[in-house]
């Protein structure tokens, strides 16, 4: 069978995603897996180690946008991104905060959400880059719709062919009937009966401080975590360095990083390359199940 190509961007250049992204596609579980091509500004191109600026956000944002380009054309069967900076696209006056929201804009892709993969836990995230404060507005029944049913029809690809999903609560203990908030009983059940009437299998909402443990232990395939950090915390204490980020709802296979930039490090040779190795990895078994 013929090795799909897999693009790997670099990220931010001032950052460690030029030092990972080389390694992995030096590494050799990778070559095995698939033909590795580095998109990034040119060998020219001089930026300073650790810093954040609007020319490194520009180069970053150039290398996703060719990438994007080549996957949509077919020359290319997936991207595996390392980290940008969100502060650097800000400066560079860049609208978007991240991969997930300009993947979406760049495809075309009305839905899209952010899946954090790894062996002992899935997670799925209803809301992302926005301000803890802001949550409780945004979980509306259409959001959770979206997310829930991305989610049910997205997660196949991957093998699991009728996909077991549960819902975090909001609010502590779910919000104990009430007591302890209302979001529960007024959006996050609704939206949650509605999806099992559409013949999806999932349930919730169920508290934070246990959701993740049971799905760590195989009682559900995926966890849609209502905010960032709810879902990443558990994720990355299980698996950081081994979980990969995938946007779910693109027309192209996207994976990515579980870290950010590493400025702290940069240009020092001492970057830890295994999350860049497994997102390239599962972006190519991606695409040769394709």
């Amino acid at each position: 069978m013929r090795k799909p190509r897999v693009a790997i961007t670099v990220g931010d250049p001032a950052g460690i995603g030029p030092e990972i992204a080389a390694r992995a596609a030096a590494d050799p579980r990778v070559l095995a897996a698939c033909d590795p091509v580095i998109y990034g500004p040119p060998a020219s191109s001089v930026f300073e180690m650790g810093v954040v600026s609007a020319d490194a956000g520009l180069a970053a944002y150039d290398a996703i946008c060719r990438a994007v380009k080549d996957a949509q054309s077919g020359s290319i069967g997936a991207i595996a991104t390392a980290p940008v900076s969100k502060l650097a696209f800000a400066r560079a006056g860049l609208p978007w905060k991240g991969h997930t929201d300009l993947l979406g804009h760049l495809t075309g892709s009305p839905r899209v959400a952010m899946m954090f993969w790894s062996d002992p836990l899935k997670v799925v995230l209803a809301t992302v880059h926005v301000p803890l404060a802001e949550v409780p507005r945004l979980m509306t029944a259409d959001l959770l719709a979206g997310v829930i049913n991305l989610t049910a029809r997205e997660l196949p690809r991957f093998g699991i062919a009728s996909p077991r999903l549960a819902l975090a609560g909001l609010n502590p203990h779910a919000g104990e009937d009430g007591l302890l908030g209302g979001e529960e009983d007024r959006i996050l059940k609704p939206a949650v009966e509605a999806a099992r009437q559409r013949g999806v299998n999932v349930s919730g909402p169920y508290p934070g401080d246990t959701i993740f443990v049971r799905a760590s232990r195989g009682e559900f395939d995926a966890v849609i975590a209502c905010y960032h950090d709810q879902g990443l915390i558990p994720v990355k204490l299980l698996a950081f360095g081994d979980s990969v980020n995938v946007t779910l709802g693109l027309p192209i296979i996207r994976t990515s990083v579980d870290h950010g930039t590493a400025f702290d490090i940069a240009g020092k040779n001492v970057a830890d390359p295994s999350s860049m190795v497994a997102a390239t990895l599962l972006a190519a078994k991606l695409a040769t199940n394709v």
